[in-house]
């Protein structure tokens, strides 16, 4: 337990009523969790603004309130401590709290529209392989070492990163790879951490429900790169557009890789099948058992990462050929002749890039049936783009639910299917329903196929009207096909 001034150690102070000495217990921003001696943190959210729990939580025993305007009852014995900003707030708090964790191992922070997960699970993996004890934050799930734990957000809030870094620091884990989502840079969720290095993959549409316009989007992905330190290093793929943009402004020593261009890190695709990858990488061959030219660039960024962190260029390559694949991106089977293959692909780029992997690879004698949907409570204004990709790169394309949450799936479907070109037009079906959408792509495909199950990837639910419900879509296209072949 820490006194008050001390986990408010950093934070930009307004002003103080009452005493800073006061042990506190525990640090909140969910006035349901408050209990006795704890300080309560008012965030202001998208929905709710805990400025309008204050009062709830001082009954239910809070000893400290953090906030930016103060209420206008004060309680004695309780302290209000007005500041700036109570997001940046909580994260300087939740790292005081826990030890300042972070600076007890090497944290890089890998942030980008598509790869995050695949770069972090695969560095993860790599130093594992090598004999390092290491640790996960990802929109997958959080590892810490060998415990496994269930990941809710790709960025934490600010107490959870802290607390499990910290769990991390008691298992001696040596190197923390963590996702970055543009929401956890923006909510400030990242404040108080020290990285080692951040590495860019590239932007593209993506969470404009959230942010109003792409540039934005974008300058907060950049925000991540200009507070990194001198010490940290940042890594940035220069064939995306955006690559130097993300470097311009940082303190941190700068580092290129790319397929395309010259940069430190260069690689070339040697070739590209079902079987896996060949890649040339600063004039060392190597061969990985992920496809496609998306996944290219992840290896190259993830050997610069790990040459970065001091491993040996032979090592790496060694250990980069034994990785598998990360859970729900690109994951595929083959059963009677027909391979089928579910990846999370759920903005307009990563389904193109998908899409785009298959279409080289393929002979082009066989058909490409792709099963698509989009979500719904997010950015509408990618669904008649991922509409036009699918129906455009795929010999068949059938249109259904992903996660419609509270929205109507037939009007998302709708959506979608405007975004479709006359010509293309005979090639769709729409079906509302995932599960028979899967199946009625099972039942259209015929030996040497391919069926591509796309938006959902790893997740195991799926989720209508508030309820989540049992969805894998690798399960229920593995049991489909069992079913069908009797």
């Amino acid at each position: 337990m820490l006194q008050l001034k001390d986990i408010l150690y950093k934070v930009s102070l307004n002003s103080i009523v009452g005493s800073t000495t006061i042990v506190i217990n525990n640090i909140c921003f969910d006035s349901r969790n408050v209990s006795l001696n704890d300080a309560f943190v008012a965030i202001r959210g998208t929905q709710v603004d805990g400025h309008d729990f204050i009062e709830k939580a001082v009954a239910q025993g809070a000893l400290a309130i953090i906030c930016e305007e103060l209420p206008k009852n004060l309680v004695n014995g309780v302290t209000y401590v007005k500041v700036e900003d109570c997001n940046q707030a909580l994260a300087l708090m939740a790292s005081n709290y826990y030890e300042v964790p972070s600076e007890n191992l090497k944290l890089i922070g890998v942030t980008g529209t598509n790869g995050k997960t695949t770069i972090a699970s695969l560095l993860f993996q790599l130093f594992k392989k090598a004999g390092y004890k290491v640790g996960l934050l990802s929109t997958v799930h959080i590892l810490v070492n060998d415990k496994v734990y269930k990941a809710t957000h790709t960025t934490p809030d600010s107490l959870t990163i802290n607390r499990y870094l910290k769990a991390m620091n008691e298992e001696g884990v040596e190197f923390c790879f963590m996702e970055v989502s543009s929401h956890g840079i923006h909510q400030k969720r990242t404040a108080g951490l020290t990285f080692t290095g951040g590495i860019f993959t590239n932007l593209s549409h993506d969470h404009l429900d959230y942010h109003n316009t792409f540039s934005e989007y974008r300058d907060v992905k950049k925000v991540f790169f200009d507070e990194l330190p001198k010490s940290a290093f940042a890594l940035s793929n220069i064939d995306d557009k955006n690559g130097l943009f993300m470097l311009q402004n940082t303190v941190a020593k700068k580092y290129t890789y790319a397929l395309k261009t010259y940069a430190d890190y260069k690689g070339q695709v040697l070739e590209n099948q079902f079987s896996g990858l060949l890649l040339k990488l600063n004039d060392q061959e190597l061969w990985s058992r992920l496809i496609g030219s998306f996944n290219a660039y992840n290896l190259v960024a993830i050997y610069a990462t790990a040459e970065l962190l001091g491993l040996e260029p032979i090592e790496i390559l060694q250990i980069i050929s034994e990785l598998e694949s990360v859970s729900g991106r690109f994951q595929y089977f083959v059963e009677d002749k027909i391979t089928t293959i579910v990846d999370y692909s759920h903005t307009p780029d990563a389904l193109q890039n998908v899409l785009q992997t298959i279409n080289d690879i393929r002979t082009k004698n066989e058909e490409l049936i792709t099963v698509v949907g989009c979500g719904g409570d997010r950015d509408k204004s990618k669904r008649p783009k991922m509409g036009h990709i699918a129906s455009a790169l795929s010999t068949k394309a059938i249109f259904t639910s992903d996660n419609p949450r509270s929205e109507d799936p037939d009007t998302i479907i709708s959506e979608m299917e405007s975004g479709v070109e006359p010509q293309n037009y005979k090639k769709t079906i729409s079906i509302t329903d995932r599960k028979q959408a899967i199946k009625t792509a099972i039942q259209l495909a015929r030996a040497n196929d391919i069926i591509l199950i796309a938006g959902k990837g790893h997740e195991t639910y799926q989720e209508i009207n508030g309820e989540r419900t049992d969805f894998d879509d690798l399960k229920i296209a593995k049991e489909l096909i069992e079913k069908l072949k009797k």
